[in-house]
């Protein structure tokens, strides 16, 4: 607790502003792929392949963002700023979406400012907290964006039961970015000194050093297997909820309002457990902390599928399930971001934030086509929920390589 209360107020503001960031996103984030299935019309697979492809984009402004944020002229503040304003235009072309190729063109440029934000983001909270800090500065962040998520979710759910108008959601998102904009420009001062030569030099061989660190790739491997399951959670357990599981002889799925309900209670508990897990896992070491989260995510796939072949108490399972989704959440992405941290030199941090937030890039390319095509084959879905379970071995597999890495280094 005293760490936290000694942080620089510039974290704190960080934090405001992705609160306010969480806010906007959650009032997007689960509604869209039910309101351009069922509204607008397009399959399951097209939706996937369309939040899919805001990972492409998503990698260029990773790469992007993680060089201007290592970049003298630049540095994490104007990265941050342009991000907001990419955004903010996103969420414009959104909101008058109304056929796949301005899905597209709007799902493009939102994973291109996202992708810009992430790096410049991560890499002010490193410049100004130290090692032992990190877990908890982690946590803090990522549990503002996960009230701001709840709080979205519940508004959001709110103005879809009162008047059913979605377009309004990607709106207010759009607001949301302007806020964080002004945040950014009148509260944060740069977070890096620059040393001119010393970064001139690094930036010329910079990626060629991160590509060559083992121990960096051989993470990569498993952040992708992370990112995959996180974005099921977002994309495709939304539409499972509504139109796979069958409340009794109704033939139908939960109400919107209760999949509100349910994503609520999944952010929110996630909200109320992120500092006592970080407190927990600063116990062990980051590789035990993140085999931690993939038995976390193995279980949570298995009540998956319990929950879609249950006959009966399908809420309580459902929401066993996302319960246990929130745990994992929570144990693995403040400590991967502290794991790339400590793997980073301090002139390279963007660079390797950067690789690191390309495996959300592919995760995020990947998991929701592949959710998308699941539940357009009905026959396979219960196969798909356990061969995720059975995949967490696999990431199991590869900590135990990268804790091998990491003592020898």
């Amino acid at each position: 607790m005293s760490r936290i209360l000694n942080f620089s107020f510039k974290v704190w503001i960080l934090a405001t502003g992705r609160l306010l960031l969480g806010i906007g996103t959650g009032f997007t984030l689960f509604y869209a792929p039910i309101f351009f299935v069922n509204q607008v019309g397009l399959s399951s697979t097209l939706v996937g392949v369309a939040l899919g492809s805001g990972s492409i984009s998503g990698v260029f402004g990773r790469f992007l963002g993680g060089q201007l944020s290592d970049t003298p002229s630049w540095g994490r503040r104007k990265t941050l700023l342009v991000a907001s304003a990419i955004s903010v235009l996103a969420d414009v072309v959104l909101s008058l979406t109304s056929n796949f190729p301005t899905l597209i063109l709007g799902n493009l440029l939102m994973g291109f400012g996202s992708g810009m934000y992430w790096p410049a983001t991560e890499a002010a909270i490193i410049d100004l907290t130290v090692p032992e800090q990190r877990n908890e500065a982690f946590a803090i962040t990522r549990l503002a964006d996960s009230l701001g998520l709840s709080l979205g979710v519940v508004l959001g759910g709110a103005l879809i039961a009162s008047s059913g108008n979605y377009r309004a959601l990607f709106i207010i998102d759009g607001i949301s970015f302007i806020i964080f904009f002004g945040v950014i420009y009148f509260a944060i001062a740069e977070t890096f000194q620059f040393q001119i030569q010393k970064s001139t030099s690094n930036q010329e061989n910079g990626w060629s050093l991160a590509l060559r660190d083992r121990a960096l790739m051989v993470f990569v491997a498993v952040n992708i297997l992370f990112t995959i399951y996180l974005s099921q959670v977002q994309s495709t357990m939304p539409l499972y909820l509504k139109n796979f599981v069958q409340l009794g002889d109704t033939g139908t799925g939960f109400s919107e309002r209760v999949i509100s309900g349910l994503f609520t209670w999944h952010i929110a508990f996630a909200a109320v457990c992120q500092l006592p897990a970080a407190w927990l896992l600063n116990r062990f070491n980051r590789i035990t902390g993140l085999s931690f989260s993939l038995v976390l995510w193995g279980i949570a796939f298995i009540l998956v599928w319990v929950t879609g072949n249950a006959s009966d108490n399908l809420l309580f399972w459902a929401a066993l399930t996302l319960g246990v989704m929130s745990w994992g959440m929570i144990t693995y992405t403040p400590i991967a971001s502290g794991l790339v941290a400590d793997l980073a030199p301090e002139s390279l941090r963007g660079v390797y934030l950067s690789i690191n937030s390309q495996c959300w890039a592919i995760g995020y390319f990947v998991g929701p086509p592949l959710g998308g095509w699941a539940l357009d084959h009905p026959e396979s879905i219960n196969y798909f929920w356990l061969f995720f379970a059975a995949s967490v071995l696999i990431g199991i597999v590869i900590l135990q390589y990268l804790h091998q890495l990491i003592d020898t280094k």
